[in-house]
């Protein structure tokens, strides 16, 4: 203690001073600083932090409209905050979690595939008038090509280089141009004449073609389609001799049972579009007979809407007991149309104030939960139905529990929900209840698994500018972009207020500056007040 006292206090004292010259030192710069800095200096300091912020406000909020996230907080969470609070990627835990991780994300990307349309329109005869009439257009560059993708997947084979019709009709299902399309599906029709009889022709997938873009009433296209089939029956009993025969030859045939299949779908929706639902109904049900195993078509939702519109519900009922399986993939068609019949029970005669002052019956409360398990699958359907939210023409493709399901169900369906009285009151009555049973259904789900993250990006790919996508859950602005627009508002008050009164604001910033230094005087004085410098001679004298 002694030595410390002798060697170490001295220097201690010489610290003291060298700290009090500088305190003296550093107060008189700042003051000189701030006495020549003119009020112009101030108009560009905070006009330069308002443009600066202004900019990465817009940025934020361009970068939060396109990918729905902060783009400030993704960089933060996905490299920053590795190197400051990262941990040991090799422990087990961490790889149980990474493996957690990759389990959700294959089952978000499974969840996430997009779904051809079963009730898809007809482009020339509905999505090309709703186009001359409106002059929008009702289709995406991304769903066209998803259609494209699926044409020359169904209605192309290896072989069709053999035949001059298909080789020209393998071209024309990859031309972007609906004209250079029509006119290749017209040159391979003359092809055909030119080399056998009409009664003898072929070239299915070229009736396709014109019946599906350049027919344009839906009359015109039955015509063109009941070509098709006669040409298609005639390829398909043709292939189906000869499929054993090789890989070739089984290639060929399942491209004519693909062909065929679309061909009598197709006739069957013009049928229901028509007015003859009965035998559109007749016809749905032979093509699945026929082809039980060709579930990727989901002919049975074209079954169901039929159905509904005839208020068969007891045929509804059975075709639901056969494809609401747990083993097989559900759609909105499957949940809201088993919601709608056991809705229909109870429906006419609920009453919300009764059942509040009661309680809910069986049936009622059976009505509520098939309610509650539809909204889970996919929300976005309740504000179509109820018309909160305005419809728009459906898509060629969906994804499943997004906002283009939601259009094409809602589309097809709204008429068969007002015709059940009191079910579109039920419906309102007891939707919103179902966010209350998954608070975090970006992590957790109630009966089906985690709403899918990746809706909404899908969604804006196939649906039009021009519609307002539905967003679920509702996302809230980042932290990042508020505290960008507060600092970009209050940078440019700044600037404004010191251009208009410059001596003011410049005794305003000396007053701020000197209240921010307080704190540090004040801890100076209480340590040499703590510390006194006569500290040395008090030492000696003891």
């Amino acid at each position: 203690c002694v030595l410390f006292v002798f060697f170490f206090l001295p220097s201690f004292k010489n610290l003291l001073v060298l700290t009090d010259v500088l305190s003296l030192c550093v107060s008189s710069t700042v003051s000189m600083f701030l006495n020549t800095l003119t009020p112009k200096f101030y108009v560009a300091l905070t006009g330069t932090s308002s443009l600066i912020s202004g900019l990465i406000l817009i940025f934020e909020w361009w970068y939060f409209r396109k990918y729905g996230t902060s783009f400030i907080e993704q960089v933060s969470v996905s490299h920053l905050r590795p190197l400051l609070g990262g941990v040991d990627s090799s422990s087990p835990s961490n790889s149980n979690t990474s493996n957690g991780e990759a389990d959700s994300n294959r089952q978000s990307v499974s969840e996430c595939k997009v779904w051809r349309n079963p009730l898809n329109l007809f482009r020339g005869a509905e999505y090309n008038r709703y186009t001359w009439v409106t002059g929008r257009e009702p289709l995406t560059y991304y769903d066209m090509n998803l259609s494209a993708q699926d044409h020359q997947t169904f209605f192309t084979c290896d072989s069709d280089h053999l035949r001059p019709a298909d080789a020209i009709m393998q071209k024309a299902w990859r031309e972007r141009n609906p004209q250079a399309r029509i006119s290749a599906a017209h040159e391979a029709l003359e092809l055909e004449e030119n080399i056998q009889a009409v009664e003898q022709m072929t070239c299915a997938t070229a009736y396709i073609l014109l019946a599906e873009e350049e027919a344009t009433t839906i009359m015109e296209a039955e015509r063109l389609f009941k070509q098709a089939l006669k040409a298609g029956e005639t390829c398909y009993r043709r292939s189906q001799q000869l499929q054993h025969h090789g890989t070739q030859y089984e290639a060929q045939h399942r491209r004519d049972t693909n062909v065929l299949v679309y061909i009598k779908r197709r006739l069957a929706m013009c049928s229901r579009k028509l007015g003859r639902t009965r035998e559109a109904v007749k016809m749905m049900r032979d093509l699945m007979k026929e082809f039980p195993l060709l579930s990727m078509f989901n002919i049975h939702e074209n079954l169901l809407e039929s159905l509904l519109e005839l208020q068969n519900y007891a045929d509804v009922q059975a075709v639901l007991a056969k494809y609401d399986d747990i083993s097989l993939p559900k759609s909105a068609t499957i949940c809201y149309t088993a919601a709608l019949l056991k809705a229909r029970a109870v429906s006419d005669k609920f009453s919300p104030e009764a059942a509040s002052r009661r309680g809910l019956s069986t049936a009622e409360m059976n009505a509520v939960e098939a309610i509650h398990r539809a909204v889970e699958f996919n929300p976005h359907v309740p504000k179509y139905l109820l018309e909160m939210k305005s419809l728009i023409l459906p898509p060629e493709h969906i994804l499943k529990r997004g906002d283009s399901e939601a259009i094409a169900y809602a589309f097809f369906h709204l008429q068969h929900w007002k015709r059940v009285e009191g079910a579109l009151n039920l419906l309102h009555c007891t939707w919103e209840g179902t966010f209350r049973m998954i608070p975090y259904p970006l992590e957790k789900g109630h009966l089906f698994y985690p709403y899918p993250i990746c809706t909404e990006t899908a969604d804006r790919e196939l649906l039009p500018m021009f519609h307002e996508v539905s967003v679920y859950p509702k996302k809230e602005l980042p932290f990042f972009i508020l505290f960008t627009a507060g600092l970009c508002s209050f940078t440019a008050m700044l600037a404004l207020l010191t251009h208009q009164f410059p001596e003011l604001m410049g005794v305003f910033a000396k007053a701020f500056l000197s209240t921010l230094f307080a704190p540090l005087n004040f801890i100076m004085e209480k340590v040499e007040s703590i510390l006194p410098s006569s500290l040395w001679h008090q030492l000696t004298r003891i």
